[in-house]
């Protein structure tokens, strides 16, 4: 089959890979149908090279139609439709019962000291073969697979897999009052879709920070209040804007939707950049140990959330040496809630609207539609914000 295989850093290539097959009872072999590329698979094309193998699968936004299941997979059959959540989980365990399938216990990395595996990220989550490719294999199928009916196109159900639940989580775990205002950091498509979420679970104000005009505009289309970080000198500058439409206190959550490749913070993109040009044997531990991030985003939630408010955090992080205001969060008695989505404790809550009304606006949501053979061209793309991309899906 053919398939997006990492190689280096910004190096993907489109590439003949063995076919999945049936390996444990509880597999299922997919057909994907679209798969997408997501602001996470950049930071694997940028920051995150030390902890990939050259071969490797990526991708982990898919949906298609079930080819093969395993004997202990009871609820699917070939030809059912079904879309597969990014994290890999058995359901069973104490954790997946909690509502926790990202630290699901059967399929925890344990040699990694990680959380669930997941399909296409680095071994630190399991090195599993990712969704960007014609066929997939599914472990743990018993649990994982949303089935959606066929009919509507791939465009209302794929988002399932992680923008939405991703989404859905943040502006959850932000806590915002009915009628109560929202900060969203970054409108890539996880940033984009939080604004949407906030909308419609009732947030009374929602504002926008990006630096991209076609992003900034996407937003201010579906009566997000934007603000164009270009137009300020610094974060004071953004933080007083902000603070004047909310009587001076800032709002009640924020949600950083950038994480680790923030702008600014030069210092760490050098350090992040010089990680990723070493030796593999020499670049893991040292990004293991001294890992930094580029915080900027992080500091500019800190500063601009209101005292007592929320800050959600749905861009991935991964430094181990990140000094953080700790007096501020203290002092401004901040909760701080952040992780990988948990998409099987969501979905049920989301599927109610994708709907034909499409309240979230999932049938148009991509940017970009491309075939499988054109992902360097994608990532590439998407890497350099260029074309107004916001949101690709490949095409086997």
């Amino acid at each position: 089959m053919r398939a997006v295989t990492w190689q280096g850093k910004r190096d993907v290539r489109v590439e003949n890979v063995p076919d999945p097959r049936i390996q444990e009872p509880t597999d299922a072999i997919l057909r994907i149908t679209s798969s997408g590329l997501c602001g996470s698979d950049l930071h694997l094309y940028e920051v995150l090279t030390p902890f990939m193998t050259p071969g490797d699968i990526l991708g982990h936004e898919p949906i298609g139609i079930v080819e093969e299941v395993g004997a202990a997979v009871p609820d699917l059959q070939a030809g059912d439709r079904v879309v597969v959540p990014f994290q890999i989980a058995c359901g069973n365990c104490w954790m997946c019962l909690t509502g926790l399938p990202t630290q699901c216990e059967t399929t925890q990395v344990t040699g990694e000291g990680m959380g669930a595996a997941l399909f296409g990220y680095t071994r630190l989550y399991g090195a599993v073969p990712g969704a960007q490719a014609e066929y997939l294999r599914v472990p743990q199928a018993q649990y994982g697979p949303i089935k959606i009916p066929h009919g509507p196109p791939d465009d209302r159900f794929v988002y399932l897999s992680d923008v939405l639940p991703t989404a859905w989580q943040a502006v959850r775990y932000a806590e915002v009052p009915e009628g109560g205002s929202i900060a969203v950091l970054g409108l890539g498509p996880i940033g984009d879709m939080a604004c949407r979420v906030a909308q419609v679970r009732g947030a009374g104000r929602v504002f926008g920070v990006d630096l991209v005009p076609e992003r900034l505009e996407r937003a201010r289309e579906r009566g997000v209040e934007t603000f164009d970080l270009r137009s300020f000198h610094d974060e004071k500058e953004l933080v007083a804007a902000i603070r004047d439409e909310t009587d001076g206190r800032g709002p009640d959550a924020v949600i950083d939707a950038v994480g680790t490749e923030a702008h600014g913070s030069a210092a760490a993109r050098l350090a992040q950049q010089a990680s990723a040009m070493l030796p593999r044997k020499l670049s893991g531990p040292l990004a293991e140990r001294f890992a930094v991030d580029r915080l900027a985003a992080l500091h500019t939630a800190i500063h601009l959330v209101r005292r007592g408010g929320t800050i959600s955090l749905s861009g991935v992080y991964g430094g181990t040496a990140d000094p953080l205001p700790m007096l501020t969060l203290f002092d401004k008695q901040l909760q701080i809630r952040m992780g990988q989505a948990n998409v099987r404790r969501w979905s049920d809550d989301i599927l109610p609207y994708l709907t034909d009304e499409d309240p979230l606006g999932v049938d148009d949501f991509a940017t970009h539609r491309v075939p499988l053979s054109d992902a360097p061209h994608a990532y590439e793309m998407f890497q350099r914000k260029q074309e107004g991309a916001v949101k690709v899906l490949m095409k086997p």
